[in-house]
């Protein structure tokens, strides 16, 4: 519905007023656009002034920042460089007292501190350092020398020879050194090891040990030496002629007590050093002490050399001592066994030679005696050689080992082997299915067969006749067989008995030819196939010598007289001979009964059947049967 004319007017003046305010406002609005541009400008203005006032000042800000590290590091390097002068003079007081009057523990850190501000020294590598640094060099290698003189101070306080057999006849152990000596030599060593590895020396190694050595080294040589002295004192002989007996030197005593010094060092040693060094510092502590027994060991071997038929055993003895001293020190230590091998060497190769020169020594002085007893008596070098295996059992254990070390029949060369290593022989150097006492048992056949071919030898040329041979041989024989049952050597050589016999039954062989000469007297001749003349079957009573007689012709009966009369004559001179002949008791008995088994049942028959020859008057017929037997119970 269209407005009135009235109400059109009116909203077109409400609208024009609407207009003319928006229009008022917007002349505000730009006026203030006007005003803000131009503060903006001012404002841009403003800050282009201030950036160009606060450039300069930041940048130098900055410099000064720079300038004050800078300052700071340059204070600082002059203070290190002042620092080292400091601690020359602070130290110096502490290292020139050394450590008795300053205190182990206090002059152990003043080095330590020198040490580290020198290193800190090297370090700024600047030329006006030197002199800084020589002096500080001096001053801790006065100090390292101070440290190394009080070590070997502390250890000789404890390394006056001491007398071993106060601890050998106790079983006490060897002294050692006290905790708190070993505490101060440690905190030494392990400083100086420290320097020395910061040094860059090869290895690292200790520079005490040497040290250590030089003190504990001589004691040890001081402390053994009248042990050694004893060994060589003990071997001298009263009696030349004296065979050595087990236990009469010194020598176990010896070996016992370097044992007890040496384990008692190597504690030492242990306590002191690092693991690695163990080993080297035990080797050169013990050097001086086993070159010291070395030349005990030559003095000892010249000495058995020149008393080798007497003082062998002494050889053998030595071995198994210094053996098990050796095997002993290396299962505790794991050392030493190359450097006793080395020094038992000459007397291990005497030992070993002995064998064979023994049995060259039983020949020799055989065929060098110059005449044998004429009644046949036994020689003194049957017992002697029997005595010295008698006395070889009581060194069994190192003779067997010995033997397996050169084989069975080593022995058998003029001269052992010479070219073994210096080493103490082991399982691997031996035939481990070898067994000693066997092949010492071959050995002890040997030597008896040597004796006794010799002696038989010697017999053919020195002796007149077989008896007498056979006699001196059996003699000789019966003593071997008497001194091997009497003795250990019986079990040793029960199974080779027969090898000793054989010389008794050749004896008996020799005797027997002997009795070939009467024996042949007593043989004649029978003719079965005259009836008349035909030997009975029977007994003897059954012969009638009579009958026998009447049926020879008269040169039978004068060759039956002449058989009689030499066999008499024959069997006299035997029977005078074999009384003459000096017989050991069971050579007596032995060939008593041989003369009997073999003369008596000839000498029987030839009576019963022809003492009718001189009709009883004895002047063929010397003996009936009873006499004659009581000649043969009178030779045993």
């Amino acid at each position: 519905m269209p407005l009135p004319p009235g109400s059109r007017q009116a909203a077109d003046e409400e609208a024009r007023a609407e207009v003319e305010v928006l229009n008022s406002r917007l002349e505000k609005t730009r006026i203030l656009n006007t005003k803000l541009a131009a503060s903006l400008a001012r404002l841009e203005a403003s800050g282009k002034s201030v950036q160009e006032a606060i450039g300069p000042l930041y940048s130098n800000t900055q410099r000064l920042q720079v300038l004050g590290t800078n300052i700071d590091g340059i204070l600082s390097a002059i203070e290190r460089i002042r620092q080292p002068s400091d601690i020359k003079s602070n130290e110096e007081d502490i290292i020139r007292k050394g450590p008795e009057k300053a205190g182990l523990a206090a002059f152990l850190s003043s080095v330590k501190r020198v040490n580290k501000a020198l290193t800190e020294l090297r370090q700024t590598n600047l030329r006006s350092n030197q002199q800084a640094v020589a002096d500080l060099e001096r001053l801790l290698k006065n100090g390292n020398t101070q440290l190394e003189a009080h070590f070997q101070k502390i250890l000789q306080e404890d390394s006056r020879p001491i007398e071993p057999l106060h601890f050998i006849t106790k079983d006490k152990s060897f002294p050692m050194l006290s905790q708190d000596k070993t505490t101060r030599l440690g905190l030494i060593n392990s400083y100086l090891v420290s320097i020395n590895r910061q040094s860059g020396a090869p290895g690292a190694e200790s520079p005490m040990l040497q040290v250590y050595a030089g003190v504990r080294g001589p004691y040890l040589t001081a402390t053994l030496q009248n042990l050694a002295a004893a060994s060589v004192n003990t071997a001298k002989k009263k009696t030349p002629d004296a065979l050595y007996r087990q236990g009469a030197n010194g020598m176990g005593a010896y070996a016992k007590g370097m044992e007890g010094a040496f384990l008692a060092e190597y504690d030492n040693i242990c306590a002191l050093f690092s693991r690695d060094e163990w080993g080297k510092g035990f080797n050169l502590t013990c050097q001086g002490a086993i070159s010291e027994l070395a030349r005990t060991l030559r003095e000892l071997n010249s000495h058995i050399k020149a008393n080798l038929t007497t003082d062998c055993y002494l050889a053998y003895e030595i071995v198994e001592i210094m053996s098990s001293l050796s095997s002993s020190l290396e299962s505790r230590t794991g050392e030493l066994k190359p450097s006793f091998a080395a020094a038992l060497k000459p007397v291990r190769e005497t030992a070993k030679s002995s064998l064979a020169e023994l049995l060259e020594d039983t020949r020799r002085r055989i065929n060098n005696l110059p005449v044998l007893p004429a009644d046949a008596a036994a020689v003194p070098i049957t017992t002697e050689t029997m005595t010295r295996l008698q006395t070889m059992v009581d060194f069994l254990r190192p003779i067997s080992s010995i033997m397996i070390s050169i084989g069975d029949g080593g022995w058998k060369a003029s001269v052992a082997s010479n070219g073994s290593s210096d080493q103490i022989p082991s399982l691997n150097s031996f035939d481990v299915g070898a067994d000693g006492k066997q092949i010492f048992a071959n050995y002890s056949i040997d030597t008896i067969d040597t004796l006794l071919a010799a002696l038989e030898q010697k017999g053919k040329v020195l002796l007149k006749g077989k008896q007498a041979l056979g006699v001196f041989l059996a003699n000789n024989a019966t003593i071997v067989d008497r001194m091997i049952r009497s003795s250990d050597l019986q079990p040793l050589l029960s199974s080779r008995m027969a090898d000793v016999d054989k010389w008794r039954k050749n004896a008996a062989q020799l005797y027997n030819v002997a009795l070939r000469e009467p024996s042949l007297h007593l043989l004649d001749v029978q003719y079965t196939n005259r009836g008349s003349q035909r030997p009975p079957s029977g007994s003897a009573a059954a012969v009638d010598s009579a009958a026998i007689i009447k049926g020879l012709s008269s040169k039978d009966k004068d060759a039956i007289k002449e058989k009689f009369r030499l066999f008499n004559t024959t069997f006299d001179d035997f029977v005078a001979k074999h009384k003459s002949l000096n017989m050991e008791k069971e050579v007596r008995e032995m060939l008593g009964r041989q003369v009997q088994q073999t003369i008596e049942p000839l000498y029987c028959r030839f009576w019963d059947r022809y003492h009718e020859v001189d009709k009883g008057k004895g002047k063929y017929v010397k003996y009936d049967k009873g006499s004659i037997s009581a000649v043969f119970l009178g030779l045993s």
